[in-house]
C-alpha cells in the first residue's frame, strides 16, 4: 500500500499546469503539496468529484485535469465512470485512492472492498487505459508514462487507510495552507482560464 502523502508528492512533481480536483480526504491533504492552488478545485458535494472533473476537462480540452477520487466517493457515483468513458476527454486522469473505507466519516468499511476491482470496472466502462498500483516505487516510476497517455486514463492507487478521527475536522482547518471555499476556488480557476 502507498501512503497518500507519498502519492501526492509524486503527482505534484508531474502535474505541470494541470487542474487538480481532489475529493474529501484528498482535498484536505492536497493543499500541503500543491504549488498552484489557483488550479485546484475541491468538490464539496459528496461523491461528485469525478463529475466536476469531467466538466472541467470538457470545458478546457487543452488543459490536463487530474481527479483524486476516493473509493467510497466513487462507489456513490459509479455511473460517472461510464459517462467519462462515453465523453472520452483526452485530457482527463482519474485517480482513485482506494483505502477500503469511508475515511471522511470515520473509517467505516466500504462494501465489496476485497471484491471490487476499480481498474477492471474502468476498462469495462471504456476508459482508454486503466492502471492499479500498490507499490510506491512502481507508481513513481510509471507516473510520467501514465500522465503522458491520451485519456481518459484511470489509475487506482491502493493507499494506507487514514480515517478522520473525532474532532479532526476542526484541527484540519488550522493547517499550513488554508483550504479555499468553493466560491474562492471557482473564482481562482475562472481567473486562471481568463473567463472571469
Amino acid at each position: 500500500m502507498i501512503d497518500m502523502a507519498d502519492m501526492m508528492s509524486v503527482i505534484q512533481k508531474h502535474r505541470g499546469d494541470a487542474v487538480v480536483v481532489p475529493a474529501h480526504r484528498a482535498g484536505v491533504a492536497w493543499p500541503e503539496f500543491s504549488d498552484n492552488q489557483e488550479r485546484d478545485i475541491s468538490s464539496a458535494a459528496m461523491s461528485k468529484c469525478s463529475s466536476l472533473g469531467l466538466g472541467v476537462s470538457l470545458a478546457q480540452p487543452g488543459t490536463k485535469v487530474i481527479i483524486m477520487d476516493g473509493d467510497g466517493s466513487l462507489r456513490m457515483n459509479l455511473g460517472s465512470m461510464v459517462t467519462i468513458a462515453n465523453k472520452g476527454p483526452k485530457n482527463l486522469y482519474h485517480f482513485v485512492l482506494e483505502n477500503g473505507m469511508y475515511a471522511t466519516t470515520g473509517g467505516q468499511p466500504t462494501p465489496g472492498k476485497d471484491i471490487v476491482s476499480f481498474r477492471d470496472m474502468a476498462r469495462a466502462a471504456g476508459y482508454a487505459a486503466a492502471y492499479e498500483f500498490d507499490d510506491l516505487e512502481d507508481f513513481a516510476t510509471q507516473i510520467g508514462k501514465v500522465l503522458g497517455e491520451t485519456g481518459p486514463v484511470f489509475v487506482c492507487v491502493k493507499t494506507v487507510p487514514n480515517p478522520r478521527g473525532r474532532g479532526q475536522r476542526d484541527q484540519e482547518g488550522g493547517q499550513r495552507h488554508r483550504r479555499r471555499n468553493n466560491a474562492e476556488a471557482m473564482h481562482g480557476l475562472r481567473k486562471e482560464f481568463g473567463v472571469d
